[in-house]
This record gives C-alpha cells, sequence and structure tokens, in this order.
C-alpha cells in the first residue's frame, strides 16, 4: 500500500509510537484501516493492543503520562494535531468497552443522551428507535425504554452500549474486547450485529478470542512483544491470509497456540 494518498483508509498511523512515562508502550505501527470492514487486533496479553485502540480516538489522553509520536490519520487529517478537538474526535470515532456500562438511566436516555448533549435536533424517538433497531435490541426492549438500561441481560447492555455509540452517528466503532463478560449466544449475537454494522461502519476490534478474530472480522493485525517488552506489530494482511497462511513465524506460532 502506497502513503501518496491517504483518504481511501479510514484510518492510517505512520511511524506511532506510544508512551506511559519513559516506557514505550508500542512502538513503529505502520496501519492503514479499511472503510467499512471489520478489523481485529489480536496478541498475548501486555503486547499493546488496546492501547493502540484507544489512541484512535483519543481515549488514552486521560492516562496523565501517555504521550504518543508519529500521526494517526482521519480523512487525512492527524488527529492529535494541535488544532484537533478531541471531543470531536470521539463524536466521530466511538468507542465500546470490555464491560458493559450503560448509564444508570432508562434505557431511552442511555440512546438519547449523547444525541441530545450534542445537540440533535431531530426527532428523537425516531432516533432511539432506529438506533436500537440498528443494534438489534428494539424488539426486546421496546415495550420497556423506562425500564432502567441495568436492568437488562449482560448482553443486552453490550449492545444498548453499541446503540448509545451509534446515536452520535459516527463513522468508526471501536470495539475494546466486547464480549470478554458475555456467554457464547451473546457473543454471537454481537459477532452477527458487527457483520451488519459493517455494511455502514468501519469496525475496530480488540479481541483475546482468536476464534472470533477469525469468524468476525475482515483484516487482522497481530502484534506480540519484542525485547524490551514493547508491543509490535508482526503481521497485517486479510484474515484469511493470516490465519492460514501467515508470512512470519511468530504469527504462526501465536494462531497454533505454541505461545501466548
Amino acid at each position: 500500500m502506497t502513503h501518496e494518498t491517504n483518504n481511501h483508509y479510514a484510518i492510517e498511523t505512520r511511524g506511532v509510537n506510544l508512551y506511559y512515562g519513559n516506557f514505550r508502550a508500542v512502538k513503529d505501527v505502520d496501519l492503514q484501516i479499511v472503510p467499512q470492514k471489520i478489523t481485529a487486533i489480536i496478541g498475548p496479553s501486555g503486547c499493546g493492543k488496546s492501547t493502540v485502540l484507544r489512541s484512535f480516538n483519543r481515549m488514552n489522553d486521560f492516562v496523565p503520562s501517555f504521550r504518543m509520536e508519529g500521526e494517526i490519520l482521519f480523512h487525512g487529517q492527524n488527529i492529535y494535531a494541535e488544532d484537533v478537538d478531541p471531543v470531536m474526535v470521539r463524536q466521530r470515532i466511538g468507542m465500546v468497552f470490555q464491560k458493559p456500562n450503560p448509564f444508570p438511566k432508562s434505557i431511552y436516555e442511555n440512546v438519547a443522551w449523547g444525541a441530545r448533549i450534542n445537540g440533535y435536533k431531530g426527532n428523537l424517538d425516531e432516533l432511539v428507535e432506529q438506533t436500537l433497531r440498528d443494534a438489534a435490541l428494539w424488539d426486546e426492549v421496546k415495550d420497556n425504554l423506562k425500564k432502567s438500561g441495568l436492568s437488562l441481560s449482560g448482553g443486552q447492555q453490550q449492545r444498548l452500549c453499541i446503540a448509545r455509540a451509534l446515536a452520535v452517528k459516527p463513522e468508526i466503532i471501536l470495539m475494546d474486547e466486547p464480549c470478554s463478560a458475555l456467554d457464547p449466544i451473546a457473543t454471537l449475537k454481537i459477532e452477527e450485529l458487527m457483520r451488519e454494522l459493517s455494511r455502514q461502519y468501519t469496525i475496530i476490534i480488540v479481541t483475546h478470542n482468536m476464534q472470533q478474530a477469525a469468524r468476525a472480522s475482515d483484516y487482522t493485525a497481530f502484534f506480540t512483544m519484542d525485547d524490551d517488552r514493547a508491543g509490535l506489530m508482526v503481521e497485517y494482511g486479510e484474515t484469511h491470509q493470516i490465519f492460514t497462511n501467515p508470512r512470519d513465524q511468530r504469527t504462526e506460532d501465536y494462531i497454533t497456540g505454541r505461545f501466548g
């Protein structure tokens, strides 16, 4: 892939190094995320997968010791440039976390809240319904919209969090191990939902579950650690190729279970 133009990537990183204080957590990441596809980031614990994911919408900014070198481009603009508002970045690049974290509000308010504080002028009832439909949750909750979001099952709460992310109309959805707290049936529902959403959105998922990466993603990036414990992207390509014909021995060792 050339570096001449970057607008046809959803996100492009160039020479990205991520630090916590003096510790380099991730080094030299060059990655091009294809739009409206699902990209999985896999690798052993501690290799910087979540740090990389959170750098895509500046969530690491909340960690005082964090700093970044390099560029992360979104529509050709470096999102870490001084004139870029991180709040705007997070509106356009949404995030779903490992543990479902609905607000202690009604199901309706969980979805409507973000749109409302962003000054949404349309019909909130329609937005809530459409977003819950997009998150494959409407039929299960439509008669209970006033009930607390916390009253839902774990899998439903995670889909509510996805609906909440969708309500502010992002272009990209980041998912940090969104199924690790869920049972297999709820996990499968989230995977089916991701596939459906990838028709409209770019999805980047960090997962410990290699079967999930193989099942659910179009592209896979494999990270490991170098001798200094820094995260390192070893290989990136179409998921089928990564899992059936990896180019790097370290990738093969990981996916065949020899380490990690």
